[in-house]
């Protein structure tokens, strides 16, 4: 049998660092595998799925925009999370041709936080801004976690109705994404015991896009400052909230994680992680 490969596949797709990831953990390992980037266009996605469903070599594919829902009716099944979000960004495939798809960003979204989340806290709280397809595991992924969550967004109804259909009960809110410009000076009540985060999950920051602001004031003393921008790693975001006190979480986290979900799915070998450090450095790079 020729060598298992597999592929991150999108429009565009130049800029992914999925075969950098999957490429290091592969040489570290010493498994024989390949994992490659493919440009797929969105007309060209059946062809790609229907060529390589016939390939026992391909072992499955990483999905990123614009192909995360529209993938959707070409595959046979899917896991209860990607049903859930109505996304997949990852397929499977079986020996038998089998296409399943699988949606790793919530738990990759999870997997930095896990050490916060193994306390007992007597209130959770997070501040998500952004309402894309993102946005929607994170909401799907707190709310799980007990958190109460405020997401602001262009629009506030769109906000409104993610939380009404992926948060369940709670006190939730929905507000416009300006809300959090301007200074507050709202006096916070004593957070000890508490957990609070607040999450970009827009591409505001990212290079080529306008950046984020974010007044500070907003945040409750020990906020987590959670950014999933990944270019660059390190955001005005991140950095204003670092000279604020705050302590930061960075995309390349949440990158490594959602991989490390996708690989043993397809190598069948959990990824070496206590190399995490060596692997974001050339990630930066």
């Amino acid at each position: 049998m020729s060598t298992p490969f597999a592929h991150v596949i999108g429009d565009p797709i130049a800029q992914s660092k999925s075969p950098l990831i999957h490429g290091f953990w592969l040489e570290k390992l010493g498994i024989a595998g390949r994992y490659k980037a493919r440009h797929v266009k969105p007309g060209e996605l059946g062809a790609y799925l229907s060529k390589h469903r016939e390939n026992g070599s391909w072992i499955g594919c990483n999905v990123t925009m614009p192909h995360k829902q529209t993938i959707l009716p070409h595959l046979d099944a899917l896991d209860p999370v990607a049903e859930l979000l109505g996304a997949v960004n990852t397929v499977v495939r079986q020996e038998n041709g089998t296409l399943i798809g699988f949606n790793t960003d919530a738990p990759g979204f999870l997997e930095p936080l896990q050490p916060v989340l193994k306390s007992q806290h007597l209130f959770r709280m997070a501040r998500i801004i952004g309402t894309g397809g993102a946005a929607r595991a994170i909401i799907a992924a707190l709310s799980d976690n007990g958190f109460t969550l405020v997401v602001a967004g262009r629009n506030p109804a769109k906000a409104r109705a993610l939380l009404d259909e992926l948060a369940g009960d709670g006190e939730h809110h929905a507000i416009g994404i300006d809300h959090f410009r301007q200074p507050t000076d709202f006096a916070f009540d004593d957070r000890e015991g508490c957990c609070d985060l607040v999450i970009n999950a827009s591409p505001l920051g990212m290079a080529g896009n306008p950046e984020l602001v974010f007044d500070w004031s907003h945040a409750p003393p020990r906020s987590i400052a959670y950014d999933i921008v990944t270019n660059p790693v390190e955001t005005p975001f991140l950095k204003a909230a670092r000279a604020a006190g705050h302590p930061t979480i960075n995309g390349l986290s949440m990158l490594i994680g959602q991989a490390a979900i996708a690989f043993e799915k397809f190598f069948g070998a959990p990824p070496p992680r206590d190399h995490d450090a060596e692997l974001q450095e050339l990630l930066i790079k």
